[in-house]
């Protein structure tokens, strides 16, 4: 595809909400708070931030910048620098493209509790919640009907284009979203017992802080933003040429900090408050919550709002998932937008088939001692997400050169990027490969961080 046209996004609200959307999903939701809950409460929240900085930011103002200035997804951009660098692209695209075969399976999850909520979950005991959540998962109709109405949901946006499909629902989903959780946290906080939960979350243990959390925080950091997925580098290729990338570039990773607390004074204060368990995972939202919305006064109402709130957060992340490769087949393969989209989408429908049986009839089937809803898990956030970040750090800083992105950034010097000399000489060459080689080797196995 020729620069001149190449779809952009139509307004700088339209990337920042794009761009947000994509970092705002189920992690915000259910991974923050759990290792909120696992690792000291504040104290991982204040590390948590200091991470956004040193180097969420860092890399984001990377990826956007290399985005832009080449007009090009992953592939396409690596090319434009340096061709041999072309495959290097596809690492991202592939970790996105497995992220998303089981994210959508978990996003049908979401769309199937946002049902039983206005029904009303069966027990205020998270045994029988869990049983429930179990029941479902493991057969093998429903998930995939739900996984079938969330990918749908996505393709369709993706296929709508850029400022008609992706800016347009963004538009929409974003302030959606932002309602929805206020009124959640709002809510939770007004409930008896919420103090414990407010303070477990605001006032800091710094006795808590131990190498384990500093890593857990980082790789948080990375994993949430969206970086080396692909994402953020394609929504770059989007972004106007006059607008300010470190403005956006910070803009973004806060309003995801910002929704990832509001999650936690959503969740904690109602958990302190009907006496459950905190340091969970995945069951926190599928098995806490509906036990305690089941107990809640208007409880059906205000967990049908809050599982909305997951299906819009998970529906804005998966979009930006399946953007790359189809920006990817547009652009390397000359496919058109529609053909892409769908094709890819239904590639990606049934790889999450195959991950939402392994729950149930195919969970004897392993490969590694993993099934495969695990397997696709572990490789994509494990191995891809990391190798890709640390090359996508490695090419800007040292193939590209910091003086070329550093221009692209300023906008060739005719914006402030107060910090851009530090960006460019110390944080993207040196920090940010260095610590994503840490999470990266911690997350294979290779080092352990003692507490």
């Amino acid at each position: 595809m020729g620069e001149q046209t190449r779809e952009t996004f139509g307004s700088r609200i339209g990337f920042i909400f794009a761009a947000a959307g994509s970092a705002i999903g189920l992690g915000n939701v259910w991974r923050f708070p759990y290792l909120v809950g696992a690792h000291g409460g504040a104290a991982f929240v204040i590390v948590y931030l200091i991470m956004v900085f040193i180097i969420g930011i860092v890399c984001f103002v990377a990826e956007v910048s290399l985005g832009r200035h080449t007009r090009q997804s992953n592939v396409g951009a690596f090319k434009a620098i340096k061709p041999s660098w072309g495959p290097a692209g596809l690492i991202g695209i592939t970790a996105g493209f497995m992220i998303l075969s089981f994210y959508s399976v978990i996003g049908g999850w979401s769309i199937y509790y946002f049902f039983k909520a206005f029904a009303g979950f069966p027990a205020a005991d998270p045994v029988v919640c869990n049983e429930m959540f179990n029941a479902f998962v493991t057969s093998s109709a429903a998930p995939i009907f739900f996984h079938a109405l969330f990918m749908l949901a996505t393709i369709y946006i993706v296929y709508s284009g850029v400022q008609s499909g992706i800016e347009r629902y963004s538009n929409i989903m974003m302030p959606a979203l932002f309602v929805l959780i206020v009124i959640l946290a709002i809510r939770s906080m007004t409930l008896p017992g919420a103090g414990a939960g407010i303070e477990f979350l605001i006032k800091p243990d710094f006795s808590q802080i131990t190498g384990e959390v500093l890593l857990a925080a980082l790789g948080q950091v990375f994993f949430t933003l969206s970086l080396g997925m692909g994402s953020i580098l394609t929504y770059g290729s989007y972004l106007g040429q006059d607008e300010s990338i470190p403005n956006v570039s910070t803009i973004v990773p806060l309003m995801d900090t910002l929704i990832a607390f509001l999650a936690g004074l959503v969740i904690f204060p109602a958990v302190f408050a009907y006496g459950f368990e905190p340091g969970q995972g995945v069951g926190l939202v599928f098995v806490t919550l509906p036990a305690i919305f089941s107990e809640m006064p208007a409880g059906n109402l205000f967990g049908a709002a809050f599982f909305f709130f997951i299906i819009l957060a998970a529906l804005t992340s998966a979009i930006s998932l399946l953007e790359p490769p189809t920006a990817y087949m547009m652009e390397e393969h000359g496919w058109e937008r529609r053909k892409a989209s769908v094709v890819i989408g239904i590639v990606i429908f049934i790889v999450g088939v195959f991950a939402s049986l392994s729950m149930g009839v195919l969970s004897d089937f392993t490969i590694g001692g993993m099934v495969i809803f695990d397997l696709l898990d572990y490789l994509s956030g494990n191995w891809l997400l990391p190798i890709s970040g640390l090359v996508t750090a490695i090419f800007v800083a040292w193939v590209w050169g910091t003086d070329n992105a550093l221009q692209e950034a300023t906008n060739d010097g005719t914006i402030e990027f107060a910090w851009g000399s530090l960006w460019a000489n110390v944080l993207i060459k040196y920090v940010a490969p260095i610590l994503i080689t840490v999470v990266f080797l911690s997350s294979i196995g290779v080092i352990k961080v003692g507490v």
